[in-house]
């Protein structure tokens, strides 16, 4: 294929999917790796396209703030599709399981609809241990600094709390999910304790409400697959091959 020809369908799919993937670009153009990384480097050069490790987003891809929104504002946010999420999620937690609940709006949410007693529950969010023991259950909650724009317990001791840890499921929040960059968060503490989560659990699953999507906050937390993601939409055609997400519907 010629070059012109192949640059111009880059472009169609990156424009279609908000962002495209070099292994994606390699089968869909029958295109050497090499040859697609210099096509990315060129299409970036000249602004039509934003180059990212493993890809390339389309130019007007969101990239989600570097700062962290207040929790007030984010209970508002969504909340539909949230509670759809959130529902499935607190549905998916059996009796023994040693549960990681992480700081957020989508995983206080799902406080609403947890019913199981039989397990016990290990949260980085002090409004979480709080309303998991009103309603019955054992919680534990772990140490570090205070953040209070999330109100989480973030941190290196946090971080080493977990490490204690061998948690048969956990529910982490997401700010930002996109094809190239992953799960992503804008707070560099936070996002340490969010990828060690993921680590510490045998079944890890990422809670993100459709506007999440191609989304990109400031740090990656983890890869594409690195765990299920619940979702109540996929609007994005580059999302709908991946295995690993699961859809609940808003009632």
């Amino acid at each position: 294929m010629l070059l012109e020809k192949r640059l111009e369908e880059i472009l169609k799919l990156v424009e279609k999917n908000g962002s495209v993937t070099v292994q994606e670009l390699t089968e869909h153009l029958q295109a050497s790796e090499s040859t697609i990384r210099r096509d990315l480097c060129l299409l970036d050069e000249e602004g039509r396209l934003n180059k990212v490790h493993g890809g390339a987003t389309a130019i007007n891809a969101y990239y989600a703030s570097g700062k962290d929104v207040e929790v007030e504002y984010r209970k508002n946010l969504n909340r539909e599709e949230k509670t759809a999420i959130a529902r499935y999620a607190a549905s998916l937690i059996k009796p023994g399981d040693l549960v990681y609940l992480d700081a957020g709006t989508t995983t206080e949410r799902m406080i609403d609809f947890i019913t199981e007693k039989k397990a016990v529950y290990v949260t980085n969010a002090v409004g979480h241990a709080r309303r998991l023991v009103e309603i019955g259950c054992e919680a534990h909650i772990l140490g570090g600094k205070f953040k209070l724009s999330t109100e989480a317990i973030v941190g290196i001791e946090t971080v080493s709390e977990l490490e204690k840890f061998n948690f048969t499921t956990g529910f982490i929040g997401t700010n930002g999910i996109s094809r190239t960059a992953g799960f992503s968060t804008p707070d560099i503490e936070e996002a340490m304790v969010k990828r060690k989560a993921v680590i510490q659990c045998r079944r890890p699953y990422i809670l993100g409400d459709p506007a999440k999507f191609n989304q990109i906050a400031p740090v990656t937390f983890a890869g594409i697959e690195d765990a299920e993601l619940i979702t109540t939409e996929i609007r994005h055609d580059s999302f709908r091959d991946l295995k690993n997400i699961m859809e609940t519907t808003v009632k």
